[in-house]
């Protein structure tokens, strides 16, 4: 499994981590800098869709509540993905949980977390379940932020909560789903995860493999690195531990 990550620790510049984690042997395989804090950026609406969801478990909300002033970002694919809500004002919350993760849409974030009581309540909701996880409303903000072993944790309580209750977990699943990034040599029904960059770093967070197989649960992240705008590496290398990882679970 060292090799796996072993294209990640060829970035000459920056910081790396993984976590890499078996369903099948309900343990964590190969792991380095864990406990590093790397940015979130977008990766931190799925922590938003998780909060969400353990509100519906509690029965304080329903997937069923209506969001209103729903508004698309136009600067995501909201389009592509949802031509079909183009136009609408509101959604469901299900449909709304799921437009969040999938396209990544900081709008319709907002009008989630403005029906889950408002950003303090889901950063409270979110910091219960993992202590290092801040989340902030400008996903650019640098206290936006969690340590690789949270985001594993968060992916872990996701994919089991779906395993236990695909009913209560199922939107939030949705918008793994329906992701639209694609990798060479990874089937794209097998490759269900979060993203989230800015400039000097990325996060990957993700479910890898077949539901039904024992897949891999995984987070990579790197940081300080060189301007992802304009230097490609890190984005390459984070790709093709992926991959690796992708060959070594087939």
């Amino acid at each position: 499994m060292s090799k796996v990550i072993g294209k990640l620790l060829e970035i000459e510049k920056g910081t790396q981590a993984a976590v890499i984690y078996s369903t099948k042997d309900r343990e964590v395989v190969s792991s380095i800098h864990e406990d590093e804090l790397f940015p979130l950026a977008s990766a931190a609406k799925l922590a938003v869709g998780y909060a969400v969801a353990q509100q519906v478990k509690r029965g304080e909300l329903t997937w069923e509540h209506t969001v209103d002033d729903v508004t698309f970002n136009p600067l995501e694919d909201s389009e592509e993905i949802y031509p079909h809500y183009q136009g609408r004002t509101s959604l469901s919350l299900r449909e709304a949980v799921e437009v969040m993760i999938a396209a990544h849409d900081t709008a319709v974030a907002e009008a989630v977390v403005q029906v889950g009581g408002g950003w303090k309540q889901i950063h409270d909701l979110v910091q219960k379940d993992f202590r290092t996880m801040d989340l902030q409303e400008d996903p650019r903000d640098v206290r936006n932020q969690a340590s690789a072993a949270d985001m594993f944790y968060l992916i872990q309580r996701i994919y089991d909560g779906y395993q236990q209750d695909p009913q209560t977990f199922g939107p939030v699943i949705s918008g793994l789903v329906r992701q639209q990034d694609h990798m060479l040599q990874v089937p794209s029904h097998h490759l269900n995860h979060m993203t989230g960059g800015l400039e000097h770093a990325i996060v990957d967070i993700g479910i890898l493999g077949s539901f039904h197989e024992y897949p891999f649960l995984y987070v990579v992240a790197v940081k300080d690195v060189p301007d992802r705008r304009h230097h490609k590496r890190a984005d390459e290398k984070v790709i093709e531990t992926i991959q690796r990882l992708y060959k070594w679970v087939q």
